[in-house]
């Protein structure tokens, strides 16, 4: 199902744009300067929605200053007080993620409401598995994907009732199964686009192969418009996760895709710190192409034969190849400096 569109600032999300990439700012929102910072080395990475956490009015109040120092769309993270959304939309929030359940009265979800539709703010309604209605709980039994959707839903009502449809969801669990049962099931029952998420996924060694499972198997079955790798780390790094989770689903490539084979007793050099060394220097490299390193000059250019450019080690020496074809030798030691002055020719 095609989900239908919302506009968070300049950023589409939704029917048929690309998946956007968000982050989400760790520093105290009241310290303008820190937050901006945090901002822009995030931009710099490739974020293209950033968040901050609004736990007080002095978050909220620093919204207008951070705004206007910043390019991006933000989103404000609110829970409970809806005092703190209004603040928000009057300062020129882009989009704000809160719980309708979870506010108060239907009258303070209708002022949120209205506010937001007024300024034309979209809402994402934030569910996750640590926080789910304790009715929920007891009728499921657990967290569970029903569980998840369920919630969801009777936050969307809340806003449907108000009038309000400019919606984007998420249905985050720690439990990667669950999660993507959750987001297959809403993907079915709705065309509200979907933020994709596993929460508490923890630090990176582990936190980006959850992500990857969790967020990249969704993605390759063509469910999700917008996404978020968590991970207990410097925020960039999430920005990092998220575009290379985004190549290896083949749904976008902002820069050259490193191929390498394993090893195996065929190979003839010391292949890996050179694979090291080639993806550090492809770091800064923005070409769309795929590049190859392989551990035998007799299989490496015909299993590397889709790639555009390509080493591969003998006794001594190497080959550079493209697109299969062998080009010429050169000595081992010359090898990435070689392979580097073919991709400054692409």
């Amino acid at each position: 199902m095609m989900s239908r569109e919302i506009h968070v600032g300049k950023v589409t999300v939704g029917g048929g744009a690309p998946v956007a990439i968000q982050s989400m700012c760790n520093t105290r929102t009241e310290d303008v300067e820190a937050t901006v910072a945090q901002i822009h080395a995030l931009e710099q990475a490739g974020c293209e929605i950033i968040r901050v956490a609004v736990p007080d009015m002095a978050a909220a109040e620093a919204i207008s200053a951070i705004k206007k120092q910043i390019s991006i769309p933000l989103v404000a993270d609110i829970h409970f007080d809806y005092k703190l959304a209004l603040r928000c939309a009057e300062a020129g929030i882009d989009k704000i993620r809160i719980n309708p359940g979870n506010i108060g009265s239907q009258d303070r979800v209708r002022a949120v409401a209205d506010a937001c539709r007024e300024r034309g703010i979209p809402i994402r309604i934030g569910v996750n598995g640590g926080s789910m209605e304790k009715d929920l709980l007891r009728k499921y039994g657990g967290v569970t994907a029903e569980a998840l959707v369920e919630s969801a839903m009777s936050h969307v009502h809340l806003l449907n009732d108000c009038n309000f449809d400019d919606i984007c969801i998420s249905v985050k669990c720690s439990r990667v199964p669950v999660n993507m049962e959750a987001y297959q099931m809403l993907h079915e029952q709705t065309d509200y686009p979907l933020h994709l998420g596993v929460t508490e996924a923890g630090t990176p060694s582990m936190g980006v192969i959850k992500s990857a499972i969790g967020i990249g198997g969704l993605l390759c079955q063509g469910i999700g418009d917008t996404m978020r790798v968590s991970l207990t780390a410097d925020p960039v790094e999430e920005i990092y996760a998220a575009k290379k989770i985004l190549a290896a689903a083949g749904i976008r490539q902002t820069g050259p895709n490193l191929i390498s084979c394993p090893t195996c007793g065929r190979t003839k050099y010391d292949m890996i710190p050179i694979a090291n060394e080639v993806e550090r220097r492809l770091q800064n490299c923005t070409k769309p192409i795929t590049v190859a390193v392989m551990g035998c000059v007799v299989n490496g250019p015909g299993e590397a034969s889709a790639a555009d450019v390509g080493i591969a080690g003998g006794q001594g020496e190497g080959l550079v190849f493209r697109k299969g074809e062998i080009l010429y030798k050169v000595p081992q030691e010359k090898l990435v400096d070689a392979l580097m002055e073919e991709i400054e020719k692409l």
